[in-house]
C-alpha cells in the first residue's frame, strides 16, 4: 500500500488491515531489530515522539489516517509506503519520492543520483545506507569502542590464567609452550567487528564508494575501524551478527547502540529481501517534521543558527524559568524563524495538526522574547515554481510574520533534474532570508 503523510484517510484492503493495525504504534515497534525509527532518541528530539502513531485505523470506514511519519514498514506480505505529500501525485507513472530522498541525502551528507528501485525492501536498504555515515560519525566521535575480550594463547610468555585442559591437549609432550587465557581491553571486539563487516558489505554495493567517502571524517573513521579489526574474516559474518544481538549498554559509548541496529539491518538485507520469519517487522521510518527542520538548518546555516532540543544553548522565557528553544535565530538575533512541515499556504489543518491560529503563537512569542521585528515561518509548497511570500503585519506593532514557502519541484522526471531544481531554489531561498535580516540593519 502506498500513501502519503497526513493523507486525510486512505482505504485499506481487508487482507492488509490486520497487519497494518499491528504496526500502527511506534512505541510497540522500536525494539524490533530490523526496524529503524529516526530520530532514534525520542527524548532529545520530542518527548512525545515515541508515543506517536505511524497511522490510526478507522474500523468503520476501513481507512488509515497518517501523520508526520514517512518511510517504509513491512510485516509478513504487507508493505506500507508513506511518502511525503509534497512529492508528485501517487497516480503518476514515477512513484519515487524524490523530495524524501533529497532531504535524506542533504541531511546525512550522501550524494546519489540513480534511484531505480524495484521493491520497498530494496528502498529500506537504500535508506539504511544514507544513515550509515551519519551514525558512524556520531559513534566514532566518542572514540573507537573498546571492551574486555577473552583471548586464548599458547606460548612461553604466560600473562594470564593457565588453561589446564587445553594445555594437556595441545602441549604434550611439553616443548616450552603453555596454554593460557587473558582478559584484555581491546579495540578489536564484537562491536567493531560488526561495523567492519558492514563497511565491507557496503564496499560491494554500487553506491559503496559514495557512501564510505562522502566526506573526510567518514573516510578517516572507516580507516580507523579497518585498522583496529585485524582479526576480520568475511566468512565469520553470521557469527559476528549473532554475537551482536544484544544492545550496547556502555555509559561512555551511548551512540554505538543506534549504529549497531543499523549495521544489523544492513547486513540482514538479503534475509529481508528473500523472506523473513512470520510476523517479523522491518523498515526505516522518519519524522517528516524533524527531517524538514534539519534540512532547512543546513540550507540556512550561513544566516541562522539552528537549535534542537537536547543539544546546544537554551533560554528562559521568564525570569522565573519556562525554558524555550527556537528552531532558528539569525546570527544577530534580529530575526526568528520556525520550520513548519505543513501546507501553510492553504490555511487548513490536518487531523491533530496545529490549528491555523496556533501556528503563529510560538513564533510571535519568540519575536517578543528577542525583541525581533520579523518572524519567518518556513514551509514547503507544491503548487508554485518560485518562492512564495505572504506577509502578515501584527496590528499596532512594528512586528511582521512572513510565511516563506519553499517550492518543491513537481515536473522533474529524474532525480538528477529534481536535485538541480532544488539547488536553484535553495539559492533563492537563502537570498530572500538573508535580505530580511539585512533590512533591519
Amino acid at each position: 500500500m502506498i500513501t502519503t503523510d497526513w493523507n486525510g484517510g486512505a482505504q485499506v484492503d481487508e487482507c492488509l488491515a490486520a497487519d497494518i493495525k499491528s504496526i500502527a504504534a511506534i512505541k510497540a515497534l522500536k525494539d524490533h531489530p530490523n526496524l529503524l525509527v529516526f530520530p532514534h532518541s525520542f527524548t532529545k528530539y520530542d518527548e512525545g515522539f515515541g508515543e506517536k502513531c505511524i497511522c490510526t485505523f478507522d474500523e468503520e470506514e476501513g481507512k488509515i489516517h497518517t501523520n508526520n511519519i514517512v518511510g517504509f514498514i513491512g510485516k509478513n506480505k504487507t508493505q506500507l509506503t508513506i511518502r511525503s505529500r509534497f512529492t508528485k501525485n501517487l497516480d503518476e507513472k514515477n512513484d519515487e519520492d524524490y523530495f524524501l530522498h533529497y532531504m535524506l541525502q542533504k541531511v546525512f551528507g550522501v550524494h546519489i543520483f540513480d534511484l531505480k528501485h524495484t521493491t520497498s525492501k530494496e528502498k529500506v536498504f537504500d535508506f539504511s545506507l544514507y544513515l550509515f555515515p551519519h551514525l558512524l560519525k556520531k559513534a566514532l566521535r566518542q572514540g573507537v569502542y573498546r571492551e574486555y575480550q577473552t583471548r586464548h594463547y599458547n606460548d612461553a610468555n604466560v600473562r594470564g590464567t593457565i588453561d589446564v585442559s587445553r594445555h594437556l591437549r595441545t602441549n604434550l609432550p611439553f616443548a616450552g609452550n603453555i596454554a593460557y587465557r587473558t582478559r584484555e581491553y581491546l579495540y578489536d571486539n564484537d562491536t567493531t567487528q560488526l561495523i567492519r563487516h558492514t563497511i565491507e558489505h557496503i564496499r560491494c554495493h554500487k553506491w559503496g564508494a559514495n557512501i564510505l567517502s562522502c566526506d573526510t571524517e567518514t573516510k578517516d573513521f572507516v580507516s580507523q575501524i579497518t585498522q583496529v579489526t585485524e582479526s576480520y574474516q568475511k566468512n565469520q559474518r553470521q557469527s559476528v551478527i549473532n554475537r551482536n544481538l544484544k544492545p550496547v549498554r556502555h555509559s561512555l559509548y551511548t551512540e554505538y547502540e543506534p549504529l549497531r541496529k543499523l549495521c544489523l539491518q544492513i547486513l540482514r538485507h538479503e534475509h529481508l529481501k528473500y523472506g523473513q520469519k512470520k510476523d517479523e517487522i522491518y523498515g526505516v521510518l522518519f519524522d517528516g517534521a524533524w527531517l524538514w527542520e534539519e534540512y532547512l538548518g543546513i540550507v540556512l546555516k550561513e544566516s541562522f543558527n539552528h537549535y534542537l532540543k537536547g543539544k546546544g544553548k537554551r533560554w528562559n522565557l521568564f525570569d522565573t524559568g519556562q525554558q524555550i528553544i527556537p528552531d532558528y535565530l539569525s546570527k544577530d538575533f534580529s530575526v526568528v524563524a520556525d520550520a513548519k512541515y505543513i501546507l501553510l499556504d492553504k490555511q487548513k489543518s490536518y487531523r491533530n495538526e496545529e490549528s491555523a491560529t496556533a501556528i503563529y503563537y510560538k513564533t510571535i512569542t519568540y519575536m517578543y522574547r528577542w525583541n525581533a521585528k520579523i518572524g519567518l515561518l518556513l514551509h514547503p509548497v507544491s503548487d508554485s515554481d518560485s518562492v512564495k511570500i505572504s506577509r502578515h503585519q501584527i496590528i499596532d506593532t512594528e512586528g511582521c510574520v512572513i510565511k516563506v514557502g519553499f517550492p518543491i519541484p513537481k515536473h522533474a522526471t529524474t532525480f538528477g533534474e529534481f536535485s538541480e531544481t532544488m539547488r536553484i531554489n535553495e539559492v533563492e531561498y537563502k537570498r530572500l532570508c538573508r535580505e530580511y535580516i539585512q533590512s533591519l540593519r
